[in-house]
């Protein structure tokens, strides 16, 4: 058997690898491999499908209804299943293809546009005109079908329009297995043993001695497999420095900020932002996923191109940038992120962590904290509060001028190279004329106010976007003046060039402006007040939801007495359980500060509280219950992962119809509660659709992906210093974990198992849990009381299931994990799901799932209790509160179906005041939102929140 030392070429890719790992690295390709031809047998299905449909001229013809019979059926009369999984809710499936828009445009078939395209807005869409009977000759490009995408690429880029078929325009999403690998990646350790034992050694904290025991005890342990050489702590020291080099290093610079006449030093730790990126441009692993160009983006609906937005670069903001720039420039654009962090346990301790990304990648990779995702760049000194100066003016301005003056250390090589530009040489040997850009900056409130340098809260015009007055920010439709910074800057040098001290604070405050020069004002082609974004976690999780909206409801329901208050934990705690949703069992009179627990509850509060607060037992707290309906659709709006010209105005219609509510409520209640609606992060709401427009949908700048990166931070405060003189200590330690992270990205993971024995991991529909084969002799007397169940031939029981649906609101790939299991961690889970019929989708609830063999062919099925009995005139309450109310059949009414007719799992919240009525939990997630949207609009009611 050859040893470690030697390379082993894998039979199937033929990469070369120590022997050590070449039996998980083998099972991994032919796993990879069984799944590429089994993509591209079902890729052929939906081609064929896709074809058919488009010789219908898009009409959708659903000829079969997805139910298999139950008992009083005839097995014959069940579905075909692929058709059942090639068309879903009238328009083609494509679930097993990796539907990710290619924003490259790297479509093997994809042909030249055909339709000339001029710099729009957002809210225009191109309009088709059908040319076939215009004398086109046959070469000519083909007219659009259906659902196909049209890129528009910035005309500096000189690359044409093209049109791609939505089912070979795909991007894949960026995962490990698109990285290439390098042999040794663990350099300059000199076996992968030896970093990953030095990597526990640093992740522990270990001490000098404990280290050396570590080495002593693997070094006598260690077979003829691996080498281990590894010798002392004072050798990985050495190591790990010699690791650090390899990434642009911390740099500790003086500042040096008067006040009062009196010179006050600072240190900022901070890596140069510019070279840092240049790290990754040398990094042939980003070489697919880095976008330089804008584009836009149109999605054809049958009639015209309607232009959607997801990434920065499919936005605005970008597009307008290159426009400014030199024609062969190419954007390199920065997101930055800057917060004090807590890092002891009682906020004694703090940090002040500047956090990049960079906005040409996906944003599945820049908000990750892999490698290509956020990493700490800087330490901010904090300025102690001083009990004599604290809350005056001057001392105000000096710590804003402390923040600029150290930010502006990080930005030096950023300003220079934003007047020209710099031309560099990427992991592909081409020379691109890079032109840095501060296209976003990320932070709460607070923050923003200090990066746009405005006077914050009690500011004549508070908004660091616009010039809203103080005492308008609760009217949500108003429209004001946007700031810049140019106009910034000129009332900043006309103030300091008033000949009293006086006149120039009346002058900057007049325009509620601190006496600090902006260190982004230094840098090209940026303006802070357009870079500010929108930030949906402290905007509206934390900050409309839980410091306003979630304390005003508590007390309605307080007020109703401590009845209920039980009432509504106990409704909560009866709410089904979901994939990434936090359960409660007690919420009332309980602080909660964490933005995604708010989130949570937000989502769920609807359903809690319906049969809690009534017109009649509370006006009040109805009509908030009601804005509270208004608030979740508006926040869900915020959240998509994309957004077209239909769901933008759709959402400025939510805000809208939030902004009346509120208007209504705070008028009415004010008396009783006498509570203060007027504060920035209600008036922020209003920048929400036109930040989304400029810049992306919000997860490309919303701060949580930043805030989760705090964690860590006070990990090493608390793990690996010792509590003085900090920063150093922190810097040194987050530049090795970069290391280590870049490392583990580049070395081959191990196969692993499948946990749920899933039977087919690329099908529409996957059983696992599978529980063994049994008679249904055996199964009715095991469910003698159950009238759902009857007999017949031996069938094989899963208890599992995974459903992959293509999302509706960026057409990817989305996956439900569902059970139907009499004791899931100890209690009994039946998990809700949407079924395809022929006119609209009905939901029921899993009771049974099995496989069974039929002529030779082996069936999945489903015994399912259907929740489709008609409800007839819907109650106000409903239609107030935005709430589709389904009811069960009886038991014995039980169904059979495919579970290829499945769409997608659902969760059911049942109403305490009605014996089998439930209502849909539309606020799940994105999916399922657009959907229960369409089903709503499709009744022709009309909900009254809306």
């Amino acid at each position: 058997m050859p040893r470690a030392s030697e390379d082993v070429q894998c039979r199937i890719c033929g990469a070369s690898m120590p022997a050590r790992g070449v039996v998980s690295h083998t099972r991994l390709c032919e796993k990879k491999q069984r799944q590429r031809q089994e993509e591209e047998e079902l890729l052929d299905v939906l081609r064929e499908t896709r074809k058919k449909r488009r010789r219908q001229k898009f009409q959708t013809e659903i000829r079969d209804d997805g139910r298999a019979p139950g008992p009083s059926h005839a097995v014959e009369n069940l579905v075909n299943p692929i058709t059942i999984w090639a068309v879903q809710d009238g328009v083609a499936n494509r679930e097993n293809q990796d539907n990710d828009i290619d924003m490259h445009g790297s479509s093997p078939r994809s042909h030249p546009s055909s339709i000339d395209f001029v710099p729009v807005s957002f809210d225009s869409d191109h309009q088709h005109h059908d040319d076939a009977n215009d004398g086109v000759s046959d070469d000519a490009p083909p007219a659009p079908q259906l659902d196909d995408i049209k890129v528009e690429y910035h005309p500096h880029s000189r690359i044409p329009s093209t049109v791609h078929p939505f089912s070979e325009f795909t991007r894949h999403r960026p995962t490990e297995d698109t990285v290439p690998r390098s042999a040794s990646p663990w350099e300059p350790f000199r076996t992968r043993l030896d970093f990953e034992v030095a990597e526990i050694a640093l992740a522990a904290t270990m001490t000098k001695d404990q280290t050396n025991q570590l080495f002593e005890l693997v070094r006598r342990a260690a077979s003829a497999k691996e080498d281990f050489t590894l010798q002392s702590h004072d050798e990985v020291r050495t190591l790990w420095k010699m690791a650090s080099e390899r990434f642009t290093p911390f740099e500790t610079s003086a500042i040096s900020v008067s006040h009062q006449g009196e010179a006050h030093e600072y240190k900022m730790h901070s890596r140069c932002l510019w070279s840092w990126a240049l790290d990754l441009m040398r990094d042939s692993r980003f070489a697919p996923h880095f976008t330089f160009d804008a584009q836009r983006l149109y999605k054809f609906n049958g009639a015209r191109f309607v232009r959607f937005i997801d990434e920065p670069w499919t936005a605005n903001a970008f597009w307008d940038a290159q426009s400014r720039l030199p024609q062969d420039a190419k954007p390199l654009a920065f997101i930055l992120y800057a917060d004090k962090a807590k890092l002891s346990s009682f906020g004694t301790a703090k940090g002040y962590p500047i956090i990049v990304r960079i906005a040409n990648l996906p944003v599945e990779i820049h908000n990750s904290t892999g490698v290509g995702g956020g990493r700490v760049v800087g330490l901010l000194p904090i300025v102690k509060e001083d009990p004599k100066h604290s809350k005056k003016k001057s001392f105000v301005d000096f710590k804003n001028a402390v923040w600029h003056e150290s930010f502006l250390k990080l930005l030096e090589a950023v300003i220079v190279h934003s007047k020209s530009g710099y031309w560099f040489e990427c992991w592909d040997h081409v020379q691109r004329l890079l032109w840095p850009l501060i296209l976003i900056l990320s932070a709460d409130y607070e923050e923003q106010c200090v990066m746009s340098l405005i006077r914050g809260l009690k500011g004549k015009f508070p908004c660091p976007v616009c010039l809203v007055p103080q005492d308008e920010q609760l009217v949500l439709l108003n429209v004001h003046p946007l700031r810049t910074s140019t106009e910034s800057l000129n009332i900043l040098n006309a103030a300091r060039s008033a000949s009293t001290q006086k006149e120039k604070e009346q002058q900057l405050k007049a325009y509620s402006l601190h006496d600090v020069e902006n260190c982004f004002g230094k840098v090209s082609y940026c303006d802070v007040h357009r870079a500010l974004s929108f930030d949906r976690l402290h905007t509206n999780n934390a900050g409309m939801w839980g410091d306003h909206l979630w304390s005003e409801l508590q007390f309605w329901l307080e007020d109703l007495g401590r009845e209920a208050v039980v009432k509504i934990d106990a409704n909560f705690d009866a709410l089904p359980r979901w994939r990434n949703l936090k359960h409660f069992s007690h919420m009332v009179g309980i602080d909660f500060n964490d933005g995604s627990t708010h989130e949570d509850i937000s989502k769920m509060i609807i359903f809690a509280a319906q049969s809690v607060l009534s017109r009649t037992n509370s006006e009040l707290g109805y009509l908030l219950l009601r804005c509270i309906r208004c608030y979740v659709d508006l926040d869900i709006y915020a959240a998509l992962e994309v957004h077209t010209k239909d769901t933008i105005a759709a959402g400025r219609d939510a805000l809208s119809q939030f902004s009346t509510l509120m208007d209504l409520y705070i008028e009415k209640s004010h008396p009783e509660t006498n509570k203060n609606w007027n504060f920035p992060k209600k008036h922020l709401l209003t920048h929400l659709f036109d930040d989304i427009i400029a810049k992306g949908v919000t997860r490309n700048y919303n701060t949580k992906p930043n805030e989760k990166m705090h964690g860590p931070l006070r990990a090493i405060y608390h793990q690996q210093t010792n509590f003085k003189d900090v920063a150093p200590q922190v810097r040194t330690t987050r530049l090795l974990y970069a290391y280590t992270d870049n490392l583990k990205a580049t070395i081959e993971p191990d196969a692993t198992e499948n946990p749920e024995g899933v039977i087919n991991a690329v099908a529409h529909v996957q059983l696992g849990a599978r529980q063994g084969d049994f008679s249904f002799a055996d199964i009715e007397q095991s469910y003698a009381t159950d009238r759902a169940f009857f007999a017949c031939d031996q069938i094989t029981e899963f208890r599992y299931l995974r459903v992959n649906y293509e999302s509706m609101v960026d057409w990817r790939l989305q996956r439900d994990l569902l059970r139907c299991n009499p004791k899931f961690f100890g209690s009994p889970r039946y998990d809700c799901v949407m079924i395809k019929t022929e006119h609209q989708p009905f939901f029921a609830r899993l009771i049974y799932m099995f496989c069974c063999k039929v002529g030779g062919t082996e069936l999945s099925i489903a015994l399912i209790h259907p929740y489709d009995v008609g409800i007839g005139v819907r109650r106000r309450q409903d239609l107030d509160l935005g709430l589709w109310r389904v009811r069960a059949k009886p038991r014995s009414s039980s169904e059979f179906v495919f579970v290829d007719s499945i769409i997608r799992g659902a969760a059911l919240a049942s109403d305490p005041e009605a014996v089998n009525d439930y209502f849909i939990i539309d606020t799940i997630d994105t999916d399922i939102f657009l959907r229960m949207k369409a089903l709503q609009d499709s009744s022709g009611l009309r909900f009254r929140h809306q």
